[in-house]
């Protein structure tokens, strides 16, 4: 073996040395790193909670708002149990918008809507409501979510990102909210 073939040996030696190290401290960050996540986003919207409860409560009116829906209309949705309320479920396969299924568990009508979220394409499961309370200049809706990506350091950058992810969602989703519910 040539020196020039000793050489190029041990160029690829570091540089693989160097590729271990940087994925072993990314790994060894991850396992810092939070496992769990919160997103939350509010908006005023002048019009009345009952209004504003049933375009929340009926997972059929979230495509009329919804910021997924918006980006995907021909989004394939399957709804199951109730129409309307707790115990409502869809679920839904987009090629934009990856596929996920969610749940009303409780409601306090036009006041609160919990619901539990399965997102298959990262295995991640979350809770999420949307608070609505009275405001002076109509009715105040905050959505949150949150949830616990697991122990794989890796996701735990995911949840270290999520506000970054979703809260652009979380805002345009209210904001479309807010121009449905406040037509007249």
């Amino acid at each position: 073996m040539g020196p020039r073939r000793i050489r190029a040996l041990k160029i690829v030696q570091w540089t693989l040395a160097v590729i271990g190290i940087i994925v072993l401290a990314a790994l060894a960050v991850g396992f810092f790193l939070p496992s769990r996540f919160e997103v939350s986003r509010a908006v005023v919207i002048a019009a009345p909670a009952d209004r504003v409860y049933d375009l929340i409560a009926d997972p059929r009116q979230w495509k009329t708002w919804s910021a997924w829906n918006r980006r995907d209309p021909g989004m394939e949705v399957k709804y199951s149990g109730p129409p309307f309320g707790q115990g409502a479920k869809w679920a839904w396969k987009s090629k934009s918008e990856g596929a996920g299924n969610m749940e009303f568990v409780k409601v306090d009508p036009n006041r609160r809507v919990e619901y539990a979220l399965f997102l298959p394409d990262f295995n991640v499961r979350s809770a999420g409501a949307f608070a609505i309370e009275a405001a002076p200049s109509g009715t105040k809706v905050t959505w949150s979510n949150a949830g616990d990506v697991g122990t794989n350091p890796l996701k735990h950058y995911l949840a270290a990102a999520m506000d970054r992810l979703a809260g652009p969602d979380f805002e345009q989703g209210p904001a479309n909210l807010k121009a449905v519910a406040e037509k007249p």
